[in-house]
């Protein structure tokens, strides 16, 4: 009966549609928020497209473009008259309906629907939304935000630059290229063909696995004896929906057959930093606020985006800050987000792992002024100094609650974060000697070898073990001499972060042909937490290129960089393990690699 009403009103539901109540918890979409949020929690209400009047009944779609989320609502109805959304995968070709579906009760004239996202940035869809009511008649408002708007609007004409991410494919000795403008805008071209040949673009918002909501953007066709067409301008992110890294191609067609040609999927690269930051975002998970299997791989992640937003004055990103501070700080089971339980502000067994996010909320104090950033790393840097123990090898922080192990990692980041409180807590005493205690006990304890090069740890007998110099252990020595150097002024403490940044430098095994290498690099089998340490690296030398002015730091920066953009990189700007080319992808090679990229900027 449903259906046949529709069909009268020109309203074909979606197969789905008669079952969609029943759905709805089975494909419940979570972005900031999950779906089913009541409207008094939006941070805004708007009226994006005209309402729909039927029989009298005002049928209206609210968005909260803050919230990524949208409601409708039924006035000046009857009882049992319905309002309802309905959301489109698809570009508005089949719709998921009857969300949130309400009836006006007795003795009310209207009645609204809980709020649905309007994309899904976790599974990497992005959606329309537009409101529906039954008042003895049924009908919608139109979709909202059918066009992205990012740079520029889809569909806008004049491309500020003109580059050619991917080479140009040949259909019928036409040439079908690609072409991306320098603030991420695309369009595509068909030359060499004559008139009714055709070009468009597809878009895709998971890497060209599919394009459901994006085919044949701005379709244009040759003219009359013209031999080449261009499309309009489109946009290849949505910041609105939270989709970061769309990827584009562009296809034709000639007009003497039905076969098609496309060039390959490319991410547009408007710079270098900016590119590998969208494409780490691709992996976000804006629900739970982090990068999917890695508790402190994540802390590095957005401390490094932070670092991106410091150096380039973007400001879009600083949103994740918030997200990850609060849906993070909270208590989780072992094995939800880390394989250890998490206590409550960012504290485990694991010391090394809390410091990491005592770092994070440092530098998000630096990026936004908040005091509640501050006094979080406070709560974990006193946390943290309950396991300085001076009655095994005369100092030091254990790497774990049950004290197994004092090594490098911990106790560069205890140097690094204790004089960061103190350059940042005015009046502060305590936290300038316990860094000061911190280095002058890791300057003499052995970890730091004749070559300038810092091993692993020490052994149960307090000396040098000989384990692997890591790269993160040497950038986080500079990081701390660094700091301690800017709290106190000595000399000679910017003298030693130097000479750890020259050996680094200067190293065969860190730096063969002059390019950053992990030791596990050459074998390819680098785990989930060596993926990411060359980045730890290059965020302090890059500290120590700003600090010094030394042109030396700041040509290996960019020596780094370039290795990077033109080996280690493929056309979706996924940045790999291995900087001289080569290597597995993933989110947190793409950290580390965009903290290899940002060495070589300069600060603004």
């Amino acid at each position: 009966m449903r259906l046949l009403l529709a069909a009268v009103l020109g309203l074909a539901l979606s197969a789905g549609a008669l079952t969609a109540e029943a759905q709805v918890q089975a494909d419940q979409v979570c972005s900031i928020a999950c779906d089913t949020l009541d409207p008094s929690k939006a941070q805004e209400e708007t009226f994006p497209v005209p309402e729909k009047v039927i029989n009298g009944r005002h049928v209206v779609l609210h968005v909260s473009d803050k919230d990524a989320m949208a409601w409708g609502s039924i006035d000046g109805g009857t009882t049992n008259d319905a309002v309802w959304l309905d959301r489109s995968w698809d570009g508005g070709a089949t719709w998921d309906g009857l969300l949130g579906k309400a009836r006006i009760p007795s003795g009310w004239t209207g009645t609204r629907t809980l709020m649905y996202n309007l994309a899904d940035p976790a599974s990497h869809r992005r959606g329309l939304i537009r409101a529906c009511g039954d008042a003895a008649g049924v009908d919608c408002t139109a979709w909202v935000h059918t066009s992205v708007c990012a740079a520029a609007c889809d569909g806008s004409d004049g491309p500020v630059g003109d580059n050619q991410p991917v080479p140009s494919t040949t259909l019928s000795n036409r040439t079908i290229s690609l072409h991306v403008d320098n603030r991420g805008m695309a369009w595509g071209t068909i030359a060499n063909g004559t008139a009714g040949d055709e070009i468009w673009l597809d878009r895709s918002w998971n890497e060209g696995s599919s394009w459901p909501d994006a085919s044949s953007l701005g379709r244009t066709s040759a003219g009359s004896g013209a031999t080449s067409a261009s499309t309009s301008l489109y946009a290849t992110s949505d910041p609105l929906s939270k989709l970061y890294g769309g990827a584009v191609r562009a296809c034709g067609r000639a007009v003497e057959g039905q076969n098609g040609a496309c060039t390959a999927w490319a991410r547009p690269a408007t710079d270098r930093t900016g590119a590998a930051a969208d494409a780490l975002m691709y992996s976000y998970q804006p629900y739970t606020a982090w990068w999917l299997s890695s508790w402190w791989n994540s802390a590095v992640a957005v401390t490094t985006l932070m670092d991106y937003q410091q150096r380039t004055r973007r400001t879009d990103l600083q949103w994740i800050v918030n997200e990850v501070f609060e849906k993070n700080k909270g208590v989780f089971p072992a094995g939800v987000k880390s394989g250890d339980a998490l206590e409550g502000n960012f504290v485990s067994r694991a010391i090394d792992d809390t410091e990491w996010w005592g770092i994070a909320w440092v530098e998000a104090y630096d990026l936004t002024g908040d005091q509640r950033y501050l006094e979080m790393a406070v709560a974990i840097a006193n946390y943290v100094q309950g396991y300085w123990d001076t009655g095994t090898c005369g100092g030091g922080v254990w790497w774990d609650r049950e004290r197994t192990y004092k090594n490098a990692v911990t106790n560069g980041l205890y140097i690094r974060l204790t004089a960061a409180l103190h350059n940042r807590l005015a009046g502060d005493t305590v936290w300038l000697q316990r860094a000061t205690t911190g280095w002058n006990w890791f300057k003499a304890s052995g970890m730091i070898n004749s070559a300038g090069l810092v091993n692993d740890g020490l052994t149960g007998s307090c000396a040098n073990n000989g384990q692997t110099v890591w790269t993160y252990n040497q950038g986080l020595a500079i990081g701390g001499a660094l700091e301690l150097w800017r709290a106190t002024g000595d000399s000679s403490l910017l003298a030693e972060a130097r000479r750890l940044g020259d050996a680094a430098m200067s190293s065969s095994m860190l730096s063969p042909g002059g390019i950053l290498s992990e030791s596990c690099d050459a074998a390819g089998n680098c785990d989930d937490n060596q993926k990411q340490f060359k980045g730890v690296f290059m965020r302090y030398l890059m500290d120590l290129s700003d600090s010094t002015g030394d042109a030396s730091y700041r040509t290996y920066g960019q020596l780094q960089a370039d290795s990077i953009w033109q080996n280690d990189r493929d056309s979706l700007n996924r940045l790999g393990q291995r900087w001289a080319g080569g290597g597995v992808r993933d989110w947190r090679t793409q950290a580390s690699a965009l903290s290899g990229l940002l060495a070589a900027t300069s600060k603004s």
